[in-house]
């Protein structure tokens, strides 16, 4: 039964579109030429092609210059023309994606596009397109597109393009394929542009695991020397001295870590190895670290590459004989790039395109965070595991929603692990290179000594040199009385602020008064500490046992909300020593102790989340404080690598923590202990981190 056709109402209103549009979507959607040549490239490849080649005729004579864009794929038939090559939109490739439809054997591949605007992109490149196409044992069939003209018709019914067959020329015989024909361009081409669309164009595929059954080339006849000189990826691999791969999914990452000494630092320094598995990812919001979980999205499974850089002018050196080269080719090519099933996904890892907020998070913590100009990065996605992650319309990037921002800070939490890896070997390559971290300052001071000593030189300048000495022991102390009330003020303040909105509420509901009266008790307890912290931490006689007691008022509330169990030392055969210190600088010392606990027992979030504090006798030299929990532990990071400044594992964290608590320590005649498993007698349970803070110097 055939349906008649609806009545049009009069009354209603149809959309009407102007050839502008064209211009819209092709000139001004794409962002610039090396964009347009790589939208036209991924087309060849869900054509099936396995060779593309990109011609640039005469770029320096505007008038005479062309771009040829042509590959063996498998061409388009009239119908494809007519029906989706001419359709702006259609939703053909969307409709693979959809369905999870690969091209057929042998190649297999997942269409790259989607929006069905790709094609438009020509426009960004010439005035007057001519498109030849043959698929295999057909006509050739040819279009030429006068954008001008196209432009200016009345309307998409006027802006008419002529389809011609014929016998075939370019691709003679059994060949098939399509080739694109750019002229009148749109701007000239320098050398430089020609040495970014190269390098564009061959970032196109991953240079490893990329699709082996597809090559992009890109010739400039009688302009080769423009492309002459140019420092390759496998140049800047071969400088790198950490070398990272690895791979995250669902809410846990690992990877292999290998770092090669630069030349000539062979007998100082050794190749070192490391693995990491199974670490959980997290985001930073705040202060507060929470753990994150890509199952809950199409994203699948995420490989990684990353080659990471000492840019230090003596490294270099060390690395490489162009080093302008290196650095020019960092400073273009630096940052983290994606690839999904192999092919580019752009534009990630462009200048000027910081996904990831590198450089934001170096200037923040300078020596320990890596910016785009320190990493070659790879992602590896799989096209149809990772659905959720769909590209804007300008190819510049993912759509921003929950899947893509899961997965920035995803990144984030794997290269936070990563860069805590780097810093053990990039101070090591420093102090080879004959660059001071500055922790051994007082250490060079002695050695200097010795050797004016042996030149008969140190009792004429010795004055001077105490003087010296006396300076900066001042400068020392002073910047670590300053930087002291930072290391726990943040979290006090925090919490005070949950516990003001709280009583802001009760006072608005009529509370009863005794509840009024319990959280104003609270926002004190809360806040005394912080109080304490600003007052001049001068050294008094104090005990282990009022430290911890102070400490845990600090924190006892924290404990609660997060739900852990606190096991006190000072309930059971509490043993109590007395000190002299700054009071109010070893309560923030310990209160940061726990607060890291707090942090590690969050990410790992074992069933039954414990926190140990009293006092032990079982290390050589003096009594401590001991911390313990049952978190994850301090893995295989050594002693001298936890104190190092900015050396973190924590997500947004400062790596400064366990480096101020060593120096409080230190001018309160102690010292910051990691004691082995075995070496201080604990409730059973605590497996993770166990801290102590040794006091070699008691009062009677």
């Amino acid at each position: 039964m055939n349906t008649p056709p609806k009545k049009k109402n009069p009354d209603d209103l149809t959309f009407h579109v102007n050839p502008r549009l064209l211009t819209l979507l092709g000139d001004q959607l794409i962002r610039d030429a090396n964009l347009a040549v790589f939208e036209l490239v991924k087309n060849a490849y869900d054509a099936n092609a396995t060779k593309c080649a990109v011609i640039l005729q005469n770029p320096s004579d505007a008038s005479n210059a062309r771009i040829l864009i042509q590959d063996d794929g498998t061409g388009m038939d009239e119908a494809i023309l007519r029906n989706i090559w001419m359709m702006i939109a259609t939703d053909h490739k969307a409709l693979q994606r959809t369905k999870g439809k690969r091209s057929a054997p042998p190649f297999n591949r997942f269409p790259l596009g989607e929006k069905g605007l790709g094609r438009l992109s020509i426009h960004k490149l010439g005035h007057f397109i001519q498109l030849v196409t043959r698929v295999k044992d057909g006509d050739e069939l040819v279009m030429e597109f006068d954008w001008d003209k196209l432009e200016n018709a009345n309307s998409l019914n006027d802006a008419v393009v002529r389809l011609v067959r014929r016998a075939p020329i370019t691709f003679p015989g059994r060949k098939h394929g399509t080739k694109l024909e750019v002229s009148r361009l749109r701007e000239s081409w320098t050398r430089g542009e020609l040495r970014r669309l190269h390098r564009a164009v061959n970032s196109l595929c991953s240079p490893f695991k990329g699709p082996v059954d597809f090559e992009v080339t890109l010739t400039a006849p009688g302009n080769e020397a423009w492309l002459e000189g140019m420092f390759t990826s496998e140049n800047a691999y071969q400088c790198a001295l950490y070398y990272i791969q690895g791979l995250f999914e669902g809410g846990t990452g690992s990877f292999e870590y290998k770092f090669t000494p630069p030349t000539g630092t062979e007998k100082q320094l050794t190749q070192r190895e490391e693995s990491m598995s199974d670490f959980g990812l997290d985001r930073r919001e705040g202060r507060k670290s929470t753990p994150i979980d890509l199952s809950m999205y199409k994203i699948g499974k995420v490989e990684f590459e990353f080659w990471m850089f000492d840019r230090d002018p003596a490294v270099l050196r060390s690395v490489t004989d162009d080093i302008k080269g290196l650095k020019d080719y960092l400073d273009d090519n630096g940052g983290i790039r994606i690839y999904r099933d192999g092919i580019r996904v752009y534009d990630f890892g462009e200048p000027g395109n910081d996904w990831l907020n590198l450089d934001m998070r170096r200037v923040n913590t300078p020596t320990a965070k890596t910016s785009n100009n320190q990493i070659l990065g790879i992602l590896r996605l799989d096209a149809t595991t990772s659905a959720d992650l769909r590209e804007k319309s300008n190819r510049e990037g993912f759509i921003e929603n929950q899947a893509y921002k899961d997965l920035q800070a995803a990144v984030i939490s794997v290269l936070t692990q990563v860069e805590a890896e780097k810093s053990k070997d990039q101070k090591r390559v420093r102090e080879a290179a004959g660059k001071g971290t500055g922790q051994k300052l007082f250490a060079k001071m002695a050695e200097l000594r010795e050797t004016l000593d042996r030149k008969g030189v140190l009792a004429e300048v010795e004055p001077k040199l105490k003087a010296v000495e006396k300076e900066m022991e001042i400068y020392r102390d002073q910047l670590l009385h300053a930087a002291v009330p930072g290391l726990t003020i943040g979290v006090m303040l925090h919490g005070a602020e949950k516990i003001l909105e709280e009583l802001r509420e009760a006072a608005k509901d009529g509370t009863d008064t005794a509840r009024v009266k319990e959280l104003v008790d609270r926002l004190y307890r809360a806040m005394r500490p912080v109080t304490n912290l600003l007052k001049n931490p001068a050294t008094a006689k104090t005990s282990a046992g009022v430290l911890i007691k102070e400490a845990l008022f600090s924190a006892e509330l924290r404990l609660k909300r997060h739900g852990i169990t606190l096991v006190n030392g000072m309930d059971f055969d509490f043993l109590d020593f007395k000190m002299q210190g700054s009071k109010q600088m070893l309560i923030a010392t310990i209160t940061n102790l726990i607060d890291n606990s707090i942090h590690w027992l969050e990410m790992k979030n074992p069933k039954l989340k414990q926190l140990y504090i009293g006092t032990s006798n079982d290390l050589e030299d003096g009594p401590a404080i001991v911390v313990a929990d049952n978190g994850p532990g301090f893995g295989n990071d050594a002693p001298e690598d936890l104190v190092t400044p900015f050396f973190s594992r924590r997500n947004g964290g400062m790596g400064l923590g366990l480096y101020i608590v060593s120096e409080v320590m230190r001018v309160n005649h102690g010292r910051l202990v990691f004691p082995d498993d075995g070496d201080i007698d604990l409730p059973e349970g605590f497996d993770g981190a166990i801290v102590a803070i040794q006091f070699l110097e008691v009062s009677s």
